[in-house]
């Protein structure tokens, strides 16, 4: 093979590791919920950023949702363990429906008109088919000391995680022809996405300098 062939072979293997980069099977970002909540003691309302995750875990995806503030609050202190909160996740795109989502009791006590921090809540969600499947915030539930409170977004937020999904028989998102991806999928969040971005960045970097050197190598010997 001549030197300009060798030459045109690695600058195309080195742009089909580009279009591995433009295309991303998950997309996050934290998004500002603003929860109108009814309480035993009447209305509350409180803002808080939501952050929703996506893992593929075995034949479905790990979902995990975030609070970054606390919300709600109860005029009595609220021992360790007497906060129970679950929540819905409203589904898009290539599903509908939504998926509820659970988590710990509170394991420290929470002091009295204090907003409540809620734990992280996750749950597995199993795709019907194939398709980006968006993930938005919806009703919150807080059950303490007998008593039910009730959170609903009011600003129509967006959706929080859009998930490249595929269902366990189906054949995943650049993978083979049986479905397997050689892996989990990397975690969803911005900073996550930007090392596997940057990893993947200085692959093709080392493929690039190896290759150069091999076609040098080359071309002197001949």
């Amino acid at each position: 093979m001549s030197h300009r062939k060798r030459t045109a072979v690695l600058v195309a293997a080195l742009a089909g590791s580009t279009v591995l980069l433009a295309a991303p099977t998950a997309r996050a970002e934290v998004v500002d919920v603003d929860y109108q909540c009814k309480t035993p003691i009447g209305d509350k309302s409180a803002v808080s950023p939501i952050d929703i995750k996506g893992v593929r875990n075995g034949s479905g995806y790990r979902i995990t949702m975030s609070w970054q503030k606390g919300v709600s609050s109860s005029p009595v202190e609220l021992g360790k363990g007497a906060m129970n909160p679950s929540a819905t996740i409203e589904l898009g795109g290539a599903d509908t429906g939504t998926l509820t989502v659970t988590g710990p009791a509170n394991d420290a006590p929470i002091p009295p008109n204090t907003p409540i921090k809620i734990s992280d809540l996750s749950a597995t969600y199993r795709p019907k088919q194939a398709g980006k499947v968006t993930f938005t915030a919806d009703v919150l539930t807080i059950k303490a000391l007998g008593t039910t409170t009730t959170c609903t977004p009011t600003n129509d937020p967006g959706p929080s995680l859009t998930l490249d999904v595929t269902p366990a028989s189906g054949p995943a998102p650049g993978g083979g022809s049986d479905g397997s991806t050689g892996g989990t999928l990397p975690r969803t969040g911005p900073e996550d996405s930007a090392v596997a971005l940057a990893t993947l960045g200085g692959t093709v970097l080392l493929v690039g300098a190896a290759g150069t050197l091999w076609l040098t190598r080359r071309t002197r010997s001949e």
